[in-house]
């Protein structure tokens, strides 16, 4: 058990084992176990290496959703086959994204040819109950029946929250997905809730939770669809699962990480630190790589298109913000000599603010500079640039927006009953 000091086992299912920790009540170790199942546990056998690969790629997937600012249970890896996670009561629900018709919807949906595409994904969910192989369940079965977990009630705000989050879990996951020519066809997830009463995504995330197909060609699918379609199961099939499941483990490694993605400050006088610092600090929020430099269009003419020079020979990935007031000349000069995006956010000093916007806004034919007035919309902007080709960019971005649903939700609710 790598160290750790193991209390009572809390739960045991068909592929995991979990136990108190003893040196902390509010966490549990959670032990993968070698081992494979469908049809509700009905098909099942044992595949030597399976709980280090699930290990595996169930921590980088919870890396890359913690990275991004989703709430979830996950802590760290506790070994080759176990991770510590938040000691949360389960809602017995599973939550399943849909992008592509298939699977078990195609049954239940005669008529839908596979392969529809859902735009925006599907929501599906359905009620942990092996004896009765899972209902569907609908959204006024789950608030109707009351779930309390670690005294919180699942009522139509929890719901809401789960349901949301659902949804940008799996954009996320598919988003990153993309960047490996693979396509997430469906998934499932569960959630938990802690002893603070926060909504966590739990359990596990690895290639049981998910159909993936590369190329986009169910042939070539990497999941647990390949064990369930075996009609026999000899040695050599589950030699073949484990490498499909090894893969997507090793494919994980490339989706916890990506290109660098930089914006550059350049201000046209000293007195704009500030504010320039302002947007440094809301672009590395959002993992941007932030530089700042000084430069003056009107009185360095020749100094700033070198330094323009400087970012545009290197082969990275850049945004350029302008931060003048007065006559602007430096965002129109970026623009000018430059094919980077450019965005103007002039420091805004009251005296000036009329003539800084209109001096960033009249800009001559032929180029192309945006224009905001506040350090945040600047990072922003900038984000929503890279996120272009940068999946963890979007991905913090997606999930600011979720954690802006939820924020005002809570304070809904919250002012609803207060007076």
């Amino acid at each position: 058990m790598d160290g750790y000091k193991l209390g009572e086992l809390l739960i045991e299912g068909k592929t995991k084992k979990v136990y108190q920790l003893l040196d902390n009540s509010d966490l549990c170790y959670v032990e993968n176990k070698d081992r494979i199942t469908a049809g509700d546990g009905a098909k099942a056998h044992d595949l030597e290496g399976k709980a280090a690969i699930s290990n595996s790629t169930n921590a980088k997937v919870f890396q890359l959703l913690n990275e991004v600012g989703i709430k979830t249970a996950f802590v760290k890896v506790a070994g080759e086959t176990a991770f510590i996670a938040r000691k949360c009561e389960m809602v017995p629900i599973e939550w399943v994204t849909r992008r592509l018709a298939t699977g078990s919807y195609i049954i239940r949906n005669q008529g839908v040819p596979e392969g529809y595409r859902f735009n925006p994904p599907l929501m599906e969910t359905f009620y942990k109950d092996d004896a009765n192989h899972d209902p569907q369940w609908c959204e006024a079965q789950i608030i109707s029946t009351a779930f309390k977990c670690n005294d919180m009630k699942i009522d139509k705000q929890e719901y809401d929250i789960m349901l949301r989050t659902t949804v940008a879990v799996f954009e996320i996951l598919e988003r990153a997905w993309l960047t490996r020519d693979c396509t997430l066809v469906d998934m499932k997830i569960e959630f938990g809730i802690d002893e603070n009463q926060d909504i966590l995504v739990a359990d596990v995330i690895d290639s049981d939770s998910w159909r993936l197909w590369p190329n986009n060609d169910k042939r070539l699918m990497k999941d647990k669809q390949v064990y369930r379609n075996l009609k026999t199961v000899e040695q050599s099939d589950l030699d073949i699962v484990k490498r499909n499941f090894k893969w997507v483990a090793d494919q994980m490694d490339f989706l916890v990480s990506s290109p660098s993605a930089h914006v550059i400050i350049l201000m046209g006088s000293p007195s704009d630190t500030s504010h320039s610092e302002s947007i440094i600090n809301h672009a590395q929020a959002l993992g941007l790589k932030a530089q700042l430099r000084v430069c003056s269009a009107h009185k360095s003419t020749e100094e700033t298109l070198r330094i323009l020079s400087e970012y545009e020979g290197n082969g990275e990935k850049v945004v350029l913000i302008a931060v003048a007031g007065r006559s602007n000349g430096l965002g129109p000069v970026l623009s000018g000599n430059s094919a980077f995006p450019v965005i103007n956010c002039p420091p805004g000093k009251t005296v000036d603010l009329v003539q800084d916007i209109w001096s960033s806004l009249k800009i001559p034919s032929g180029l192309g500079c945006t224009t905001v007035l506040y350090s945040e919309s600047a990072a922003f902007a900038a984000a929503q640039i890279h996120a272009l080709h940068n999946h963890l960019i979007w991905a913090r971005l997606r999930s600011k927006q979720l954690n802006n649903f939820i924020t005002l939700k809570l304070t809904d609710t919250k002012l609803k009953y207060k007076y």
